[in-house]
């Protein structure tokens, strides 16, 4: 039996526009969760003046959206429209952007786990989600024109 012939006839497929839903989804809430823990962990602290490195955490993640993560949005979308409908449902990102989502999230948990004091880890959490929440608009863009194209 061939195993490749077997899996096109049977992959959970989705339309463009799901796979424009499921990335923009995906980096809404991954960057909503992070923000919200990051700033509870960094108030919680001892930290004088914390709202202020809140809001430095913000500036940082305002950056990071603006010179890294949109390109990186806008990539996603470009891939999701070239590849069309009918695409496996996990194919909403490319094998390499799945690597780097996982070695992301044991990063996160190796943090978590001490290497770190929360404050600090909870600084990165605020700049990557913000980051994230940010740069998705172009995610949000890219499934509402998918939508408007029909």
């Amino acid at each position: 039996m061939d195993f490749s012939a077997w899996f096109n006839a049977h992959k959970p497929a989705a339309s463009a526009r799901s796979h424009a839903f499921l990335a923009a989804s995906m980096w809404t809430v991954v960057g909503t969760v992070l923000t919200l823990v990051g700033v509870r962990w960094v108030i919680s602290s001892s930290l004088p003046h914390a709202w202020l490195f809140v809001l430095v955490a913000v500036v940082a993640g305002v950056l990071k959206s603006r010179f890294v993560l949109e390109r990186s949005a806008g990539r996603a979308m470009e891939r999701i429209r070239g590849r069309g409908d009918g695409r496996c449902v996990g194919g909403f990102f490319s094998f390499r952007a799945w690597v780097f989502v996982v070695a992301m999230a044991c990063l996160g948990r190796i943090l978590r786990g001490g290497l770190l004091p929360p404050y600090l880890v909870g600084l990165l959490y605020i700049a990557v989600g913000i980051a994230l929440v940010l740069a998705c608009c172009k995610l949000w863009a890219g499934w509402y024109r998918l939508g408007s194209d029909a």
